[in-house]
């Protein structure tokens, strides 16, 4: 039977001559599975809807990556790699979870958490393998050995994303699920509906692998959730690789409602082992070159000028005037008074003073590579909230690799104190509407400042780091495809 099928219907170029070399073919099974077997040939031949440049530097990327990576069989050879280059120095602690997640790297070899073949629906899935948790002081390599693991995991069906941004996506996804049920009608009780479940099996579809970095909770609306969340994501054979400062029993200490957020730490464990990476030491604070100086106190003379000279001398490599920009950020309107090009020269109370959040600095991180931050005052418990900010604004930066500059009232290590400054009218306030006693609440960290505390101890190590050489290098994006200003 002759079959007429439009070659001239609009398809991909590649669907295109897939479907003319196909229908050349008898319809042997032979055959059409070899004809099919020719079809990422088809396409690695040039036959694609990426530009031919763009093809080309992308394969040129994944060679370099290719080439370094297949010098070493997994992660406990790629270290050991690096120390006898000495690249880095040997660490019997970093070399302990890398052996461990060695052993996970094999046993994900062919894993999947979706059927492989029609067949294979009818069968028992696969066991997966036990994730990991791992936990230990600020700058001591838990980045470093889970990024090492997740570049030899040999699966494209892997996510590695800031704990902060993978939240923020969960929550985008509930909300589009939401609006998409059908509106309830006039004088009927609407059908309840719980998203949760059918975002997992979306992330599920996506990847088999997530490794977090910086797994914390502070939000209760992320608390709330995250035992639904992720049981389903295990149940779907989601694996999970995680670091983060705080054992697992520590996550959202003393925060509000806690006892309804301590069921989901029973079901992490059961599912993650905990590996602790303490070496005492903190790398980021090692002696290593300066990148010159990028701290500033407000007590130097003339520090204003100087930071004008910086901001100018940056912006004059900028194909862009120097103006005030306007961002939108989920539908809302950002105002930042000065910016050229990848350059932003903002106060902190632009950047923290305001109602923004980590959605927010996505953007800043998306848009700019070198943010000046100026006039940052001391941070008491009365300005806590502008200090989650900071630290939420920080871990964005230094994921991304952007570059700061920073005008402050007080030495890093001196910004950020519990101490006095007790008035905390809002605080009064908050515990007044919540119906709390003042003893009462005293000791939840939404009033006490100890998660910020905690939290400002690596805001303190990677601002650090970000004063270095090799990061400020490694932060210029001048050489790199950059975006558009946004107008």
């Amino acid at each position: 039977m002759a079959v007429c099928i439009p070659l001239s219907a609009k398809m991909s170029p590649s669907a295109s001559v897939g479907l003319r070399f196909l229908l050349t073919e008898r319809y042997s099974p032979g055959k059409l599975f070899k004809s099919l077997n020719c079809l990422p040939e088809l396409c690695r031949r040039g036959y694609s809807l990426k530009p031919q440049k763009q093809q080309q530097q992308q394969q040129q990327q994944q060679q370099a990556v290719a080439v370094e990576e297949s010098r070493f069989s997994g992660p406990l050879d790629h270290y050991s790699g690096l120390i006898r280059d000495g690249t880095v120095r040997e660490d019997e602690h970093q070399k302990a979870v890398l052996q461990t997640l060695d052993q996970l790297h094999k046993k994900l070899r062919g894993y999947s958490n979706q059927p492989t073949t029609f067949f294979s629906k009818f069968f028992t899935k696969p066991k997966p393998p036990k994730g990991y948790y791992i936990f230990g002081d600020v700058g001591t390599g838990k980045t470093m050995v889970m990024d090492m693991f997740y570049d030899y995991v040999e699966t494209e069906k892997k996510k590695r994303v800031h704990f902060h941004g993978f939240m923020l996506d969960v929550h985008k996804r509930i909300h589009r699920l939401k609006q998409s049920m059908p509106k309830r009608k006039a004088g009927k009780m609407a059908k309840s509906y719980d998203p949760i479940a059918p975002v997992a099996e979306e992330i599920s579809e996506e990847a088999c692998l997530l490794c977090f970095d910086e797994f914390q909770v502070t939000d209760i609306a992320d608390a709330m959730i995250l035992k639904q969340l992720f049981e389903n994501l295990f149940l779907k054979g989601v694996v999970v690789v995680a670091t983060s400062n705080r054992p697992p029993e520590d996550l959202y200490k003393n925060g509000l409602q806690r006892v309804n957020f301590v069921p989901f730490i029973a079901v992490l464990q059961k599912h993650c082992e905990t590996l602790r990476l303490d070496s005492g030491v903190d790398y980021r604070r090692r002696n290593r070159p300066s990148a010159g100086k990028l701290y500033f106190l407000s007590s130097e003379p003339d520090v204003e000028a100087t930071l004008d000279k910086m901001f100018d001398e940056l912006a004059f490599k900028q194909n862009d005037i120097t103006r005030p920009r306007l961002l939108i950020v989920n539908n809302r309107k950002v105002h930042l008074s000065k910016a050229c090009g990848t350059i932003a020269d903002c106060t902190f109370e632009e950047l923290c003073d305001r109602p923004l959040g980590a959605s927010d600095y996505l953007e800043f991180s998306r848009l700019f590579d070198t943010i000046f931050i100026r006039h940052i005052p001391l941070l008491t418990l009365n300005k806590k909230t502008q200090a989650r900010r900071l630290i939420t604004l920080v871990d964005n930066l230094y994921e991304h690799k952007v570059r700061v500059v920073i005008l402050a009232d007080y030495t890093l290590e001196d910004i950020f104190v519990t101490n006095g400054d007790n008035g905390h009218d809002e605080s009064h306030i908050l515990m007044d509407d919540l119906g709390l006693k003042r003893d009462e609440a005293s000791s939840l960290s939404i009033f006490s400042g100890e998660e910020e505390r905690f939290a400002f101890q690596r805001t303190v190590s990677r601002l650090t780091e970000m004063q270095t050489e090799e990061y400020w290098v490694e932060g210029d994006r001048s050489l790199k495809s950059k975006d558009k200003p946004e107008k």
